[in-house]
């Protein structure tokens, strides 16, 4: 527990909430690190089989923080790149978590704040919200945060918003794919909650086999080489003690281990 963010746990799922609702949850290079962190920790508890990305107050993330970005006014051109590769490192970690991540997003999400929903494996939004990527109106561009932004809206979005830096609702996040469902403020929880009913279900060494897959696949072009690796990542997890058992009780008509 910091200032800045919140741990908890309720079962198998931890929640990581942004507690910054007076400065909209926007970060520094301090708030980068206990990210980077809280991720790391929590990606690694035996007992967590999924993660929510949270925060508090009327916006999600408005992305940096002003005392952040006057610093990084006077940064050499080595300090970016050291300072940078913090936020790429943070938004890896969280892209990379060995658990299944939602972003509850109940508010505005401005520039670096779309790389945390975007990194995320999946997203909820209140219709409310509102999206921008919003860096070129102050001679920026969303640099760090492309390769996670491009892969949640696709790159033909990207090229309107990335260029225009327009704010749009949370009714075009969904249409272009950067969230996953659009719902009023009061079923939020209820959304979310029907998310991790599922992710919990499931088989949790099934379940990181399939976030290597979706990275490992995705734009791929489809030939021996890829065909052969899916060859092997089936008979691999057919061959696993937990492939073997969702079999076995599939077949017996009787829950898996791991719901106990």
């Amino acid at each position: 527990m910091s200032q800045n963010l919140s741990i908890t746990q309720l079962g198998a799922v931890a929640r990581i909430t942004l507690t910054q609702p007076e400065i909209r949850n926007a970060f520094s290079d301090e708030v980068i690190a206990e990210i980077t962190a809280a991720f790391t920790e929590v990606g690694g508890r035996a007992d967590v089989r999924a993660v929510v990305l949270a925060a508090e107050g009327p916006a999600f993330c408005a992305g940096a923080n002003l005392n952040w970005m006057r610093r990084m006014a006077d940064y050499t051109r080595q300090e970016n790149l050291a300072d940078a590769a913090k936020l790429a490192e943070m938004l890896r970690v969280i892209y990379e978590c060995p658990k299944p991540t939602v972003a509850r997003v109940q508010g505005d999400v401005y520039a670096g704040g779309m790389g945390l929903v975007a990194a995320c494996d999946m997203a909820v939004a209140v219709d409310t919200a509102g999206f921008c990527l919003s860096e070129v109106k102050i001679g920026l561009i969303p640099a760090t945060i492309s390769p996670y932004v491009i892969r949640a809206m696709g790159a033909r979005a990207a090229h309107r918003y990335f260029l225009t830096a327009e704010r749009f609702s949370a009714a075009e996040a969904l249409r272009i794919g950067f969230v996953h469902q659009v719902v009023g403020a009061e079923q939020l929880d209820a959304q979310v909650d029907e998310l991790l009913k599922a992710l919990t279900a499931a088989s949790p060494n099934a379940v990181r086999a399939c976030k290597t897959l979706v990275r490992d696949v995705g734009g791929r072009e489809i030939d021996a080489a890829l065909i052969a690796a899916t060859v092997e990542g089936i008979a691999d997890i057919r061959a696993s003690s937990e492939g073997r058992e969702g079999v076995q009780s599939f077949l017996q008509k009787r829950k898996p281990s791991w719901l106990g």
